[in-house]
């Protein structure tokens, strides 16, 4: 267990609130995706919900075999699987086409799926420039909520909260061939949008 969790841990253990705050701002986005994976939207609350009473109740029995993270993100998606288990969502490999058009796969590695050649990256800060930033974060919120529940999931826990792949596979129950291909297909809708941006100044 990492140091930082172990002083944590031991904050929590001592009843400090401001530590049960501190782990809810650090982990609740990414609970949050692991149980919108399983269930979907509509019963993501509820999930998170059960997932942090069972935290509460199970702190003390905490024995630091995995990391913190990893065992909020478990005992989350034990939650979600447990309760809403006849809602369990089925991996679609064919997705719908991106809004604007294809993109070639040769912009991600084949082996991690990684970018090969980033988006732009938006350096100035002039006021035209933040402008111009702000919608395209709009825009690349707007294509988030558009991608699928996996889609989305598998690439908020990637790229936001840096699971591995193999973590991804094991909170998620899916392959990791699957994994990929989710992961693949968020990016390239993402970069579409950026793309198209560019282009255009539009989403």
């Amino acid at each position: 267990m990492a140091a930082d969790d172990t002083q944590l841990l031991a904050r929590l253990l001592a009843g400090e609130q401001k530590a049960f705050k501190e782990l809810v701002t650090t982990y609740q986005s990414a609970m949050r995706a692991v149980a919108y994976a399983i269930v979907g939207q509509r019963h993501v609350e509820e999930v998170v919900q059960d997932a942090w009473l069972s935290v509460v109740r199970h702190i003390a029995s905490f024995e630091g075999r995995s990391s913190l993270k990893t065992w909020l993100l478990t005992i989350t998606a034990n939650s979600a699987k447990s309760r809403y288990k006849q809602n369990r969502r089925e991996v679609l490999m064919d997705d719908l086409p991106s809004p604007h058009g294809t993109i070639d796969d040769d912009r991600f590695s084949p082996g991690d799926g990684h970018w090969l050649v980033a988006p732009f990256a938006w350096h100035q800060d002039t006021p035209e420039a933040l402008l111009t930033e702000g919608e395209l974060r709009d825009c690349l919120e707007h294509t988030l909520l558009n991608l699928s529940e996996l889609q989305s999931s598998v690439l908020l826990l990637r790229e936001r909260q840096g699971l591995e792949l193999e973590e991804i596979c094991n909170l998620l129950e899916i392959s990791l061939s699957n994994v990929r291909v989710l992961l693949h297909r968020a990016r390239l809708k993402v970069f579409a949008t950026v793309e198209h941006f560019e282009e255009t100044g539009e989403c």
